[in-house]
């Protein structure tokens, strides 16, 4: 999934975006945790309880965790360091935030949303079959 809004471009996305995917939260392995540190976006003038979890050595964004889905995890593509399946489809979020200087791919295997898809991320990993239970 690749975010467009203003928090993901700035922490993640050199080029205008930030590719985030799902994981299961009990399976996130992390060495030199020491170094990492917590930021809580504020959104609307609220404090997110999404936890952004990013090296606090060279400020990378590396992975988000909310407590409203404790389940799962929502790590940078960028920061993963074992392989990853290339996608069925990209989805683009958030592209009312998008700035004009991005360019947006269209055709197959694109899907396009201004805001939140109305599936959640793991709906789509379900509906895809690309979600062990």
């Amino acid at each position: 999934m690749r975010c467009y809004c203003s928090i993901c471009r700035k922490t993640g996305g050199s080029g205008g975006y930030a590719i985030n995917l799902m994981g299961d939260a009990g399976s996130l392995k992390v060495m030199g945790a020491e170094t990492k540190a917590i930021y809580n976006a504020v959104i609307d003038g609220e404090t997110s309880p999404a936890e952004r979890h990013f090296c606090k050595e060279c400020g990378s964004h590396l992975w988000a965790w909310d407590p409203r889905w404790p389940e799962l995890v929502h790590p940078h593509a960028s920061a993963v360091d074992s392989p990853l399946p290339t996608p069925p489809e990209i989805v683009h979020i958030m592209l009312a935030f998008k700035p004009d200087w991005i360019e947006v791919p269209n055709g197959p295997g694109h899907v396009h949303f201004q805001h939140y898809p109305d599936l959640s991320i793991e709906d789509w990993h379900k509906s895809k079959g690309l979600l062990e239970t």
